[in-house]
């Protein structure tokens, strides 16, 4: 039977899975049901991947709230590139979508200079392998004064990153490459909106997400001084804080 119940699913960002989000989800009041699918290529999620893109992570998302009865609008709370794939699946499907929250995302498409780099990331993991790769990755995402403070986060990703698949993280980096600029989904939507940006986020630059913050006819921002691209492992409280109050909203508990 189809569940009334107010949904809130958490899609994680690259190199990651759903376990990112069972700490910060522990405190959510019962009255919310939770979904945090693996990505395709992610976690448990392993079948043969022919499609990358934000559009067929998107297209799986929707597969996975049909698989578990899930009917009606959703509030959506995406990090990185679980925000490009919650974006996705607004422009797609906006009829699905009671709320939207950007974790350290962007609607823009990336720069010359970002996809060059993605290309510098995927001949490192071609050449040196997936734990390389992530032993370097990780600890930049984290602002400074976070980097040796958060051990076991670090250690967290770290460890989820290294089992991930080559093959999902070349395809994840040129899925992320290739998506498009989706500012106007910001603009046109009919749905509450949260952005949350991390002061010292070296991936989402902190002069996209202010341009960014203005876009959605009803939306609200929370800058974080003591984050970087992590924000929900850096400053989870005050994270946790803005998305029950989107939660709030967009459900009217």
């Amino acid at each position: 039977m189809p569940t009334a119940q107010p949904t809130i699913v958490f899609l994680h960002g690259f190199a990651e899975s759903r376990e990112v989000w069972t700490e910060f989800t522990r405190p959510f009041p019962d009255t919310y049901r939770l979904l945090a699918p693996n990505l395709l290529g992610h976690g448990t999620s392993l079948a043969p991947v022919p499609d990358f893109s934000m559009e067929a992570q998107a297209r799986y998302v929707i597969d996975h709230l049909g698989r578990r009865n899930a009917t009606e609008p959703v509030l959506l709370v995406g990090h990185s590139m679980g925000g490009y794939v919650a974006l996705a699946l607004a422009q797609r499907y906006p009829e699905r979508v009671a709320g939207l929250a950007l974790i350290n995302s962007s609607a823009y498409a990336d720069t010359d200079e970002k996809r060059h780099n993605r290309e510098k990331n995927i001949s490192f993991v071609e050449r040196h392998g997936v734990a390389k790769f992530m032993d370097s990755f990780v600890r930049p995402l984290f602002a400074p004064a976070n980097r040796d403070r958060l051990p076991e986060a670090r250690g967290l990703l770290e460890d989820i990153g290294k089992a991930t698949p080559e093959t999902t993280l070349v395809g994840g980096l040129r899925g992320m490459a290739a998506r498009p600029d989706r500012t106007a989904v910001l603009r046109a939507a009919r749905f509450p909106v949260l952005l949350v940006a991390g002061k010292h986020d070296v991936a989402v630059p902190l002069a996209d997400s202010v341009a960014q913050a203005a876009l959605a006819p009803v939306g609200t921002a929370l800058f974080l001084e003591g984050s970087g691209h992590l924000s929900y492992l850096e400053q989870p409280e005050a994270t946790r804080r803005a998305v029950l109050a989107l939660a709030g909203a967009v459900f009217g508990e």
